[in-house]
């Protein structure tokens, strides 16, 4: 039904002009559509949905994840330009910097001005 179909990540922000200098201008994803107060994003193969919404924010878990081929620097690259990274205490896990380090797999959270929480991961 849904298997062969493309997923896109939508994120909701307070601002749509604040959210577009973030992801445009931080973040460097290309705007392919803003209609209707939206901003549309090509990421890697697929787009990413900006879009206004009382309840931006208020998410606690990952909102989107992008799969990469150098964790460390894209970290340094986007604090950089401001970006915020989080840290996390995940069993298992240990840190380097902003980076978490599980066996193989390198990761990194950061968040947008709105609080929405956004994930690299290198594996």
């Amino acid at each position: 039904m849904l298997g062969d179909k493309n997923a896109i990540a939508t994120i909701a922000v307070h601002d749509v002009e604040v959210a577009k200098k973030f992801y445009g201008g931080k973040l460097g994803l290309q705007l392919v559509s803003d209609e209707m107060g939206n901003a549309t994003y090509k990421t890697g193969n697929t787009t990413m949905l900006v879009y206004k919404s009382d309840y931006a924010g208020t998410n606690k878990a990952t909102s989107a994840t992008w799969l990469v081929d150098d964790v460390e620097g894209l970290v340094k690259t986007l604090k950089a330009k401001g970006v915020v990274f989080e840290h996390y205490d995940f069993p298992g896990m240990t840190r380097n910097g902003d980076v978490h380090l599980a066996g193989k797999y390198k990761l990194a959270w950061f968040i947008d001005p709105d609080g929405n929480i956004h994930h690299l991961f290198q594996g």
